[in-house]
């Protein structure tokens, strides 16, 4: 059919027919724009999904309070799962001459904990008759023998003996609160021995 045709068969048309076939032509063609605008974006969209960002957590805090022979003896906030090593470096290190062979330098810490560098044990003498060398210092829960655990106020030789026997099979306290854990040991007990204790 040429365009002489088409002409002829339009003039067969009365105007409101002409009009109707127009809005027709024209709605089918805007549908089919729509269509095409809408189902190219989606396959734009599945072949070039947004990246998802992530973000790294944030460290808790954690404090330390390292005493004794360091530079600068005080309570240090560390970034949670620093070592040992770390502690006694934001004290400014061990003063000249101190043995940290004793220390666990590698062991994470716990928020709250206390870190005496320079442990000795040192024996008093005893005035009363019942002579007997007691100890007096600070005591390093890890490695204090029975005889350093009875010189506690409260803790006589069943439960120093207890404490050994408790860190003998479980391993090294990780916390001073760990003490609870040993039967006879009460929170009371072990607030009043806590100045005299380390790990």
């Amino acid at each position: 059919m040429d365009l002489s045709e088409i002409k002829e068969r339009l003039t067969e048309y009365t105007e409101p027919q002409k009009r109707a076939l127009l809005t027709i032509s024209f709605l089918s063609i805007g549908f089919a724009c729509f269509l095409f605008a809408t189902t190219r974006g989606s396959a734009i969209a599945q072949e070039s999904p947004k990246p998802v960002l992530s973000i790294a957590p944030v460290k808790q805090t954690i404090l330390i309070h390292v005493s004794g022979k360091v530079v600068k003896p005080d309570v240090y906030p560390l970034l949670q799962g620093s070592r040992v090593v770390d502690a006694i470096r934001a004290a400014g290190g061990a003063l000249k001459g101190v043995d940290l062979s004793d220390i666990n330098l590698a062991r994470i810490l716990v928020d709250g904990e206390q870190i005496y560098v320079g442990y000795v044990a040192r024996v008093g003498s005893d005035t009363s008759k019942n002579s007997a060398k007691k100890y007096t210092g600070i005591i390093n829960i890890n490695r204090a023998t029975k005889s350093e655990f009875d010189s506690l106020s409260g803790v006589g030789p069943v439960i120093a003996a207890k404490i050994v026997s408790y860190r003998d099979q479980n391993g090294p306290f990780m916390a001073i609160d760990d003490l609870l854990k040993v039967s006879g040991i009460g929170t009371k007990t072990l607030e009043r021995i806590r100045p005299r204790l380390t790990l």
